[in-house]
């Protein structure tokens, strides 16, 4: 990521703070959103335009050139949906807090993914005790988040394996763990896996844990990596317990 916006600021960025470096990089990133968005909405345009146009044309042609024009029409629908997301990600959070027992949110998730986990023969394990107290989180924001988390553990073990989420309390912050048995995360690795687009699986985009990260910044907390002891890697949410404005 730091090479990335050295290159679009034309400066070093190495002495900057994680949340700057974050925060900048949300700036860059609304900036080139509004950039493509401009010539989108022409081509957009253009695309109606060609289509009047070739309403005028006889029926074999218009039959003969519907599958390019459909593909067109698609690709710039997807072009439109990823700048919407990346004005989304990129803008304020507009996040709807409320207290929320964890453990409600870990039981939801878990049970949402655990079809696709045992299909993989992938174990999925909650352990959160009962007795922690309330969060204030947006919940559909942080299942959203631990969903991300856990889709990429399950993507990372090959074949039989176990996921285990936890919850502790430290202080006056909760701390949300999610581990697995997968082959870990290679050193060089560690520093880029919350970058966007980044990815070393042929599944996904390589956008989960970086909105995951955006998501857990956005509530006052932060997403960390490393890897476990044993075997696996080990991404730690922390959030606040107590919401300061």
């Amino acid at each position: 990521m730091e090479t990335e916006l050295a290159r679009a600021i034309g400066q070093d960025v190495t002495h900057l703070p994680a949340t700057e470096k974050r925060d900048l990089l949300a700036r860059l990133l609304k900036r080139l959103a509004h950039e493509i968005r401009n010539p989108l909405s022409s081509l957009g345009v253009h695309f109606q335009l060609l289509e009047e146009d070739l309403s005028a044309l006889p029926p074999a042609v218009q039959t003969r050139l519907a599958a390019r024009m459909g593909i067109i029409h698609g690709e710039l629908h997807r072009l439109d949906s990823i700048v919407e997301r990346f004005l989304k990600l990129a803008g304020p959070a507009a996040l709807k807090l409320e207290p929320v027992a964890i453990t409600q949110i870990v039981t939801h998730v878990c049970e949402l993914l655990r079809p696709e986990a045992a299909a993989r023969k992938v174990e999925i394990l909650a352990e959160v005790p009962a007795d922690l107290p309330p969060v204030p989180v947006d919940a559909v924001r942080l299942a959203q988040a631990l969903l991300n988390i856990i889709i990429n553990g399950i993507q990372a073990i090959n074949g039989p394996g176990q996921i285990k989420v936890s919850a502790a309390q430290a202080g006056d912050h909760l701390l949300l763990r999610v581990q697995d048995t997968g082959s870990g995360i290679p050193a060089h690795e560690l520093g880029e896996i919350f970058d966007p687009y980044f990815t070393t699986k042929a599944e996904g985009n390589g956008l989960g844990l970086w909105i995951a990260q955006q998501i857990a910044v956005a509530h006052g907390g932060d997403l960390r990596a490393e890897n476990a002891l044993g075997c696996g890697a080990l991404f730690t949410l922390t959030l606040p317990l107590r919401r300061t404005e």
